[in-house]
């Protein structure tokens, strides 16, 4: 619906009201603006508790200023000065939307209390005008004007509301980031304390480092709880953006996983929220292997890669006896090992998973225990070359 335009009478019009009847309305003015905040606490939730005490004093005096001015407004003609008023009521508008913000109160709210406003203020004046003697040609233009100029006010409480909105969205957000960046770059818990309050965010009990493609990260950011922590701003990103998810363990970590789905996106493990860089390191260290999706499916390979140089020094040390053989030899006899420490000794599981006859399995076996000795039935050993040839098969 189009906003009415309010049209001040010209300098060479008649006013509209008579000055006797606008005196008449000016002295009913305290008592319209204690029916307006009376009408407007019963009939919208939000402003139950707002206008009690001085709150509701300053909304009275402001629905006195207002109406005041609109009835200045139409009823002088002394120049530019006439505006003043009105300039005055709309600026005063524009700065409540602002406040509406500040006190969490949506633009739903204030317009049902401008509604509201309007319709208990014309009833008051209009009683007034009647008894005046206005006639109804006047009177609806009086109306007319009345709901314009309320209009005029309602939609600069909106703008205000708006901006501040705005306003407070990107500090909120700067905050949110400056946040971030002290949780990964390891600020004392004071500091963190400190931050999260200027950014007014709760803290969770634990975080979870997610990675994914910048271009994906506002999408992602809207489908995950409320209170998600954004930042690209982190040297080891690169082109990717890094969520901190709050309260996402136990059945928490399912619905994080379903939002993730069908995206390249890293999840790290759940952690208290002090220690959430122990989550993104995580998730680094994966990015950097290639890995995608869930880490914790990727638990052995990020722990065998952990360390590579103590790994390749592992698998010098424990494939020793592998050495002096020609690299044909020596693979076939590694990937006989390996497999047959999978499978725990079993020689039909390993002859299945390598495609060769259990006689196969057999022959080479004997050739790794005059190679190996007793140190095949080493528990130590068995370990060091599970892990030195766990990987083996990814190419690592």
């Amino acid at each position: 619906m189009p906003r009415r335009v309010l049209r001040r009478p010209r300098s060479d019009e008649s006013v509209l009201l008579p000055h006797e009847t606008v005196v008449a309305i000016r002295s009913e003015l305290a008592a319209v603006a204690d029916d307006v905040v009376d009408q407007i606490i019963r009939e919208v939730p939000p402003y139950e508790d707002a206008f009690s005490g001085p709150m509701g004093e300053t909304i009275r005096g402001a629905v006195q200023v207002a109406l005041g001015g609109f009835l200045s407004l139409i009823s002088d003609r002394r120049g530019p000065d006439a505006l003043a008023p009105r300039s005055s009521a709309v600026d005063g508008a524009y700065q409540l939307g602002r406040g509406e913000v500040r006190s969490g109160r949506t633009t739903d709210a204030l317009l049902s209390a401008y509604r509201i406003g309007a319709r208990v203020s014309w009833q008051h004046l209009s009683a007034k005008a009647v008894e005046q003697g206005i006639g109804p040609a006047t009177m609806a233009s009086f109306a007319e004007l009345v709901f314009a100029y309320i209009d005029e006010l309602s939609a600069a409480s909106v703008a205000g509301h708006r901006d501040e909105s705005a306003t407070e969205g990107r500090l909120r957000q700067r905050m949110a980031e400056r946040l971030a960046r002290h949780l990964i770059t390891g600020a004392p818990e004071a500091t963190l304390l400190a931050s999260a309050e200027r950014a007014e965010w709760t803290p969770p009990t634990t975080l979870t480092a997610v990675i994914v493609p910048e271009s994906q990260a506002g999408s992602l950011l809207r489908a995950l709880r409320r209170g998600t922590l954004l930042t690209a701003d982190l040297p080891d990103l690169d082109g990717a953006a890094l969520l901190m998810v709050p309260d996402a363990h136990d059945r928490g970590r399912a619905v994080l996983l379903r939002a993730v789905r069908d995206r390249e996106a890293l999840v790290g493990p759940p952690r208290p929220w002090l220690d959430v860089r122990e989550s993104y390191d995580r998730v680094v260290r994966a990015r950097a292997l290639g890995l995608t999706g869930d880490t914790e499916q990727h638990l052995p390979r990020l722990v065998l890669t952990a360390d590579p140089e103590a790994l390749a020094d592992l698998r010098a040390v424990v494939l020793a006896p592998l050495a002096e053989l020609r690299p044909a030899a020596a693979e076939k006899l590694r990937e006989t090992l390996r497999a047959w420490l999978l499978h725990q000794g079993r020689r039909d599981d390993v002859a299945a998973a390598l495609f060769v006859h259990p006689q196969t399995i057999r022959y080479r076996m004997t050739q790794l225990r005059e190679l190996y000795g007793d140190r095949l039935e080493d528990p130590d050993t068995v370990l060091a070359l599970t892990l030195a040839l766990g990987m083996e098969e990814d190419g690592s």
